[in-house]
């Protein structure tokens, strides 16, 4: 294809022709690594008297998020069509990365790929530009992700382990899934107190379960208490979000604990936090 007729493809063709091809002859999983157009903030809500709306033209998605594992991101990819330049979007996959928390943003426009890298080894370049066929692998981007969140091998079972995926489909909210990877990190790194700050309405319940169910399935939790400040949210947690916990789970009765249980859910007395045992 010459010059003058990859200049009249859309920014999607960029993508199908050139990036995406790249991306998987690095080694990205299509299936399981690679999403495309990934909405990172739904746009501001604009309110005006008694009647809302959001604002979706200020909606903020990335062109490609790279996962090391579903829910894993490790890096963006932002792409223009090629009347730009190489590196026209770095600044924008920059704001994604920022987003997600990740150290490896790029951006191309179908003839190769401009980078930055948050975590650069000593003697490495922090901005480059490389041809299409130079596009790092899985393994490469994963070790400078945890470079840079401070990610210790021992810890790694605990941050690659999976979330509960529903059968219905149902999966975490973008910044649900930033709050359940940073409270998970936390916790691989040896911090046993874990603080995080949701408003009402942002799935608190079901962000909690997420973080519990990694912990469990991991291992690093035997037994865990939940404990809300009603009854009422205590009994919709148990058959709601709880609910794949099954038969390892109960609710606390009269103050009695059946250690034949590993996950108990209770009301919350004064002076008390939810936590893990």
């Amino acid at each position: 294809m010459d010059s003058k007729e990859k200049r009249e493809l859309s920014e999607s063709d960029i993508c199908d022709l050139f990036i995406t091809p790249a991306a998987k002859n690095a080694g990205w999983d299509p299936m399981k690594q690679i999403r495309r157009e990934v909405t990172l903030a739904p746009g501001p809500v604009i309110v005006r008297g008694n009647i809302s709306s959001r604002n979706k033209k200020k909606k903020k998605f990335a062109d490609y998020v790279l996962s090391w594992e579903p829910g894993v991101p490790i890096a963006v990819i932002e792409a223009k069509d090629n009347n730009h330049i190489v590196s026209h979007g770095i600044q924008q996959a920059l704001g994604y990365a920022e987003i997600l928390e990740v150290p490896s943003a790029f951006s191309s426009n179908g003839d190769a790929f401009a980078s930055h890298n948050k975590a650069p080894a000593v003697g490495e370049a922090i901005e480059t530009e490389f041809p299409l066929q130079s596009f790092p692998s899985p393994q490469e981007l994963w070790k400078r992700y945890k470079k840079f969140r401070k990610i210790a091998d021992k810890a790694e079972a605990l941050v690659t382990e999976p979330y509960y995926e529903d059968p219905t489909g149902k999966e975490p909210r973008y910044y649900q899934v930033d709050a359940i990877n940073r409270a998970v990190e936390a916790i691989g790194g040896g911090q046993r107190r874990v603080l995080l700050v949701m408003a009402t309405g942002t799935g608190k319940t079901y962000t909690t379960f997420q973080i519990i169910w990694r912990l469990w399935k991991a291992g690093v939790v035997k037994r865990v208490l939940f404990l809300a400040d009603r009854n009422i949210l205590v009994d919709q947690a148990l058959v709601n979000d709880f609910k794949p916990f099954g038969s390892i789970m109960t609710k606390i009765k009269h103050r009695k604990i059946d250690p034949s249980y590993e996950v108990y859910l209770g009301r919350r007395p004064p002076a008390f936090s939810s936590g893990l045992i």
